[in-house]
């Protein structure tokens, strides 16, 4: 994976733009508490963006075994962090993964790893969502996938209507999953 470290230029860039931000905010960017602080968000954002250069299809290729089981499987409670694409705040949550698979079973690590490339991004939850289960079905093509994320937003807990208490769930569901019976029983388990 290509860092930024390793682009001394965007980096500085970074570290320039946020110096920026902060004295337009009206604090002082030589205060000591803020000496670093600039160096620290461009780390963070470079972390935080950094499923911009990595790849979910490879991740899930690179553990895919022939397997004849061909029941459902289900990763649930994937810890979940991603930056809103319009305001660039946090939102966080829960993902569940589900799938039924045909020819192949992939390492269950793999899941969470897809997740985070996705989450890694500017995001929108609903995006977020049908990009995960996108490329499960893609690269996998089991008989079904299902994914379902339930997160808080803080551009509307921190601003805007400020409801502290607010969730959000969203959820894509393809093949078998889109049989009601099927998707029950995957919503039955995740509760």
């Amino acid at each position: 994976m290509e860092y930024l470290d390793d682009q001394p230029g965007k980096i500085a860039e970074l570290i320039n733009n946020y110096q920026e931000i902060i004295g337009l905010t009206g604090e002082d960017v030589r205060r000591e508490g803020l000496i670093k602080t600039p160096k620290r968000a461009a780390k963070a954002i470079e972390f935080l963006t950094s499923g911009y250069r990595m790849n979910a299809r490879e991740i899930l290729e690179s553990a895919m075994f022939n397997e004849s089981y061909n029941e459902m499987i289900i990763v649930k409670d994937i810890e979940v962090y991603s930056l809103c694409e319009h305001h660039m705040l946090p939102f966080f949550g829960k993902a569940h993964i589900a799938y039924i698979p045909k020819d192949h079973i992939v390492g269950l690590s793999k899941l969470p790893r897809v997740v985070d490339v996705f989450a890694r991004r500017l995001q929108v939850q609903e995006r977020l969502t049908k990009e995960i289960l996108d490329v499960i079905d893609e690269t996998l093509k089991p008989h079904g996938a299902a994914v379902v994320i339930e997160a808080s937003h803080m551009c509307m807990m921190m601003r805007g209507v400020q409801k502290q208490n607010s969730t959000t769930t969203t959820s894509a569901f393809t093949g078998e999953f889109r049989n009601v019976e099927t998707r029950n029983e995957f919503l039955k388990l995740i509760r």
